[in-house]
């Protein structure tokens, strides 16, 4: 895989939320995430497409400027885009969290959900900083 992705959650004074970047090209496609992936029945999860980001997210943690909260890596690792299209992007991915054949999909262009292809597995235990080594549960079938 030469490609990667992160998985940032995203505090903000008013709430919480979770971006799924994956590199493409010289960007970084994004989903911004309601929940965190955190074991098998924690699939499906609604996501929305939002704007593409700058790859220096890939290794960014900190302070967003201008007052928009602040982000913490929690999954990292190589990905390859199988399929993309205006509604689906799979994908496959290896990391600490989230590792096989994932899809991102949507019917009406706004509301989107993240899914796991049978034989995926989902971290159940977030690390700090994407790089722990918790128990993982495969996704037992194609939801």
């Amino acid at each position: 895989m030469s490609t990667r992705f992160v998985i940032l959650h995203h505090e903000l004074r008013d709430g919480e939320h979770w971006d799924l970047m994956i590199e493409h090209g010289d960007a970084l496609l994004t989903w911004q995430l309601d929940r965190p992936p955190t074991g098998s029945e924690s699939l499906p999860i609604r996501a929305r497409r939002i704007g593409d980001h700058r790859r220096a997210y890939l290794e960014y943690e900190g302070d967003i400027s201008g007052g928009r909260g602040a982000v913490r890596r929690v999954d990292r690792g190589c990905a390859r885009i199988v399929e993309l299209t205006e509604q689906r992007c799979r994908f496959l991915a290896e990391g600490s969290r989230l590792s096989g054949r994932f899809r991102l999909e949507t019917t009406d262009g706004e509301s989107w959900s993240l899914a796991a292809d049978a034989g995926s597995t989902v971290g159940d235990v977030p690390g700090d900083d994407g790089d722990d080594h918790g128990s993982k549960l495969r996704v037992a079938n194609d939801r």
